[in-house]
This record gives structure tokens, C-alpha cells and sequence, in this order.
């Protein structure tokens, strides 16, 4: 099946006011920069949901929202969750989507601010949440990474990492009590190629009963693309709805 990408992009004219703008961070790796195929339906913006251009321009919304990795891009949760979060909230309230995830980046990547596939990660994040934060208010951060350091290589110290980093992260974006959202790892990864998957989403609910808002998105129920590795776009909309009803449950 072919993606359908949008042939039109609109700039949104008239923002709403900030108070009522609600700015969500997209970060981590490929299941948050999403790997599903884009059809019909993910085109469809919507007036109460925009998102961050690469030319930081405020434009509606349409998939895909990532834009780092041309030759990988695919359907991300986003727009899913925009809408779902929208339509919870009202009329009222305008969603902004600022993407800034890339595919196979590890979380010593994102503390060190590598530069991966072409995007020095924690900076690029910074920059646009900054952008951002001149018309809206950042509500949370949207976060999937793991399959990176899910391996036995890899693994070493990851709760601790993690735990530095969503510190760093609310820190240095002015709220130390910023909501963060973070999906599990799924089930259909494979154990035999990623052995501390399960420690990975251990170490993500352990650090959820320890740290002020942190809540975790459960992703085991959910299916893949024939990779084996990325969520298939019905579980990309599945978990952009999971992670809109978790943030309007948890809202401040």
C-alpha cells in the first residue's frame, strides 16, 4: 500500500490566544516518528489541531508530521492524538504539535546532543519548543524511545539516563513538573534482538510511581508493520488516542 501524502499545505493565519493554544512535544525514536502508512483519513486536518513546519511555521496539521528522515518518513500518533485531545477539550482550546522526533536514536543520543541523521537532537528540541512557547503553552512532552537501548549492548544504566534526562528536559523548558508521556515498548518487538525490552518498560513504570507526573501508555495489545518493529498505522491512531485521553485525565 501506497502513502498518501498531502499534495496541500495551509498556514494557519489567525492563532488562537496563547492561554488557549496547548503545545505537546513529539520526541524520542521511530515509533514516535512514526514508521505506519499515511492514508486518506491522516490527511484530514482539523481547525483546532497545528502543527511546527521545518520552516517553523504554524501550518494544519496533516500527516506525516515528521519530516526529519525523507526516505523513512510514515504515520506518527500525532494528529491522531490531536484531534482526540481537541475534541475532549472543546472548541475552545487549539492543539500545537511541535515533531521532533528521529528514528533510532538512543537516550545517550538525546543527553548528549548528537547530532543523528542529520538533526542535533536535544538542541533541535529546544529551538522549536522555543519557537513554540511565543504563541502557545507547552503542556507536555509525547515520548517513545527505548528499542535503541533495549539490547544487550545498550542497556547499561538506562533508568538512570532516562531519569537524567526527563530532569534536563522539564529544566531546561522552564517547568520542572512538565508533564511527560511515555509509551511502552511493544510486545511484538523482538526479545531475542532487543532482550531488555521488558526492562526498558519496567524501568518506564518504575520511574512513573517515583517521579511527578510521568505516566506511562500501554502498547502490549497493539500490532506491527511486517518489520516487526513499528507500530502499523491502526496502532499509531490507537496510541495518538491513548496518549490524548491520559492527558486529559492528568490535565494541570
Amino acid at each position: 500500500m501506497a502513502n498518501h501524502f498531502p499534495a496541500f499545505i495551509e498556514k494557519v493565519k489567525d492563532l488562537p490566544a496563547k492561554e488557549n493554544f496547548y503545545l505537546f512535544i513529539m520526541a524520542g525514536q521511530s515509533n514516535m516518528a512514526g514508521r505506519g502508512f499515511v492514508q486518506p483519513q491522516d490527511t484530514l486536518s482539523s481547525v483546532q489541531v497545528f502543527t511546527l513546519d521545518k520552516n517553523n511555521e504554524w501550518v494544519y496539521a496533516k500527516e506525516p508530521l515528521h519530516y526529519y528522515e525523507p526516505t523513512r518518513t510514515g504515520l506518527d500518533c500525532g494528529l491522531s492524538f490531536g484531534k482526540k485531545l481537541a475534541s475532549l477539550y472543546g472548541k475552545k482550546i487549539s492543539i500545537g504539535l511541535i515533531p521532533c522526533a528521529v528514528g533510532g536514536s538512543s537516550i545517550e543520543q538525546w543527553l548528549g546532543d548528537s547530532t543523528y541523521r542529520g538533526v542535533t537532537l536535544y538542541s533541535n528540541l529546544l529551538t522549536k519548543a522555543r519557537i513554540a512557547t511565543t504563541h502557545g503553552t507547552i503542556k507536555g512532552v509525547l515520548w517513545h524511545q527505548g528499542e535503541t537501548n533495549a539490547t544487550t549492548k545498550n542497556y547499561k544504566n538506562y533508568k538512570e539516563k532516562l531519569t537524567t534526562f526527563f530532569t534536563k528536559l522539564r529544566n531546561d523548558l522552564g517547568d520542572p513538573a512538565l508533564p511527560v508521556y511515555a509509551g511502552e515498548l511493544s510486545s511484538f518487538l523482538s526479545r531475542k534482538n532487543n532482550p531488555f525490552a521488558d526492562s526498558v518498560n519496567n524501568d518506564l513504570h518504575s520511574l512513573a510511581a517515583s517521579i511527578t507526573n510521568l505516566y506511562i501508555i500501554p502498547a502490549g495489545d497493539l500490532t506491527p508493520n511486517a518489520d516487526s518493529i513499528h507500530f502499523d498505522s491502526r496502532s499509531q491512531r490507537i496510541m495518538g488516542n491513548r496518549f490524548a485521553e491520559k492527558v486529559f485525565k492528568t490535565r494541570r
